[in-house]
């Protein structure tokens, strides 16, 4: 069952995630400082309050465990909570990190959960991925070998999904080793020059709409799959290819640098720029790219790999840090170096190859204006791994964690900011 639900979350998982819907009993853990951040060393205390119709659940059965996030817990016990709430001694860091309070409460057969996470001196945390020396020489001559393959682009008008104002269509390019690499592609039908958006896919296997709502407003858009597959085909199609050949793809081939399943990926995102840029309608200036969890680790790599990207936004990169789990704190997904995969995966050859695809390499080389945003209780992208990403990169860069209770979700008001930061951009830079 466990693989089962593994498989389904492969298939319908999405790059920017809605927020968890409301539950009938609600487990709040709240840190004592507002912002969640403690200096090394500082003691943190926690206090656990749970209601039920918006009251408090008097002798509410709870079980808690405190620990760094990701790791084993150091701290775990199981009460009684006679009115409701608990205080607690979470304890404190000797190192830069994140310390994680997890508490459950089950009541007639059904667990609900809650949970906080305190950041210790964030902004010093440092990666541990390696950094080849041959880093920038690797995927320099992987870019000379794309461009000397033809993008023979390959567009295909969907009549269904057009609008008054937006022609869409169903975009296929010539990548790698033969393969191709598909999107949807959404064009004003104005007659103009305009900025263009490429957005990059959370993980997962499925088919995608096209960004219209942002091209009404007058960009050209291109929202990629990553899989060399159309991106138009019937649910069922995308929901056997991950339960099939596509099951375990982020580990495919990772122990061969010049075969690892994101080599393909990496360059696919750089063609796609390629297409943009040469697009007739493109304005030649403004190109952004944006996409959370894979697709934020993907917006990093494109901007580090293409001078031609102006600006990114990156929500809960992935990828990041992965071999945080080596070094006794958590890394990235997809946890390659965690649970039954370690002892699989913890081999020379698959460790070096991480240094080329980890998204921390990518980070030192990007110069361009970003945006990031993060919550703290994110399980699948640890905070851990996508601040070792983020404290790298030399350009100009505002991290916005002021939705620090998130978890590998946003509020509306999250992607809000970040879209219209993101578009007035494109815009002003005309």
């Amino acid at each position: 069952m466990k693989r089962l639900l593994g498989l389904l979350w492969l298939f319908y998982i999405t790059d920017l995630a809605a927020q968890p819907v409301e539950r009938l009993v609600k487990v709040l853990v709240t840190p004592n400082h507002a912002d969640w951040v403690y200096k090394i060393g500082e003691p943190v205390k926690v206090n656990v309050s749970v209601y039920r119709n918006n009251v408090l659940l008097k002798d509410a059965k709870l079980r808690y465990e405190i620990g760094p996030e990701k790791m084993e817990p150091t701290k775990k016990e199981t009460v009684t909570l006679r009115d409701g709430t608990l205080a607690l001694d979470a304890g404190t860091m000797k190192t830069a990190g994140f310390l994680r309070c997890v508490a459950t409460v089950e009541l007639d057969g059904k667990e609900y959960r809650g949970l906080t996470t305190a950041g210790f001196d964030p902004q010093s945390i440092k990666p541990t991925v390696p950094n080849p020396t041959d880093f920038q020489a690797f995927w320099d001559k992987a870019k000379a070998d794309l461009a000397a393959v033809p993008i023979d682009a390959r567009m295909t008008l969907l009549p269904d999904r057009c609008t008054e104002l937006t022609n869409v269509y169903e975009l296929n390019l010539q990548n790698i080793n033969n393969s191709r690499f598909y999107g949807i592609l959404c064009v004003p039908k104005k007659e103009g020059k305009y900025p263009a958006i490429l957005r990059v896919p959370g993980a997962g296997v499925r088919p995608y709409n096209g960004m219209i709502a942002e091209a009404e407003k007058g960009f050209i858009t291109l929202e990629v799959g990553i899989h060399g597959v159309p991106v138009t085909m019937a649910p069922v199609v995308y929901e056997n290819l991950a339960r099939g050949p596509l099951n375990g793809y982020p580990a495919a081939n990772l122990d061969d640098r010049d075969r690892y399943y994101y080599k393909r990926v990496y360059l696919g995102c750089v063609r796609a720029v390629d297409f943009l840029a040469g697009f007739p309608q493109y304005d030649g200036q403004n190109l952004a790219v944006t996409g959370g969890s894979q697709g934020g680790a993907l917006s990093i790599v494109t901007a580090g790999l293409d001078p031609r990207i102006k600006w990114l936004t990156a929500y809960y990169p992935a990828l990041s840090d992965v071999t945080g789990y080596l070094n006794g704190r958590a890394g990235g997904w997809p946890h390659l170096f965690a649970g039954n995969d370690l002892a699989y995966n913890n081999k020379p050859d698959r460790i070096k190859t991480t240094g080329y695809y980890d998204v921390v390499n990518f980070a030192r080389l990007v110069n361009v204006p970003g945006r990031y945003s993060w919550g703290f209780n994110d399980e699948v992208c640890p905070p851990t791994s996508m601040y070792a990403a983020y404290n790298v990169i030399p350009g100009p860069k505002e991290l916005d964690t002021s939705y620090k209770d998130t978890g590998h979700w946003t509020y509306p008001e999250q992607t809000e900011k970040m879209t219209n930061w993101l578009l007035a951009q494109l815009k002003g830079g005309k």
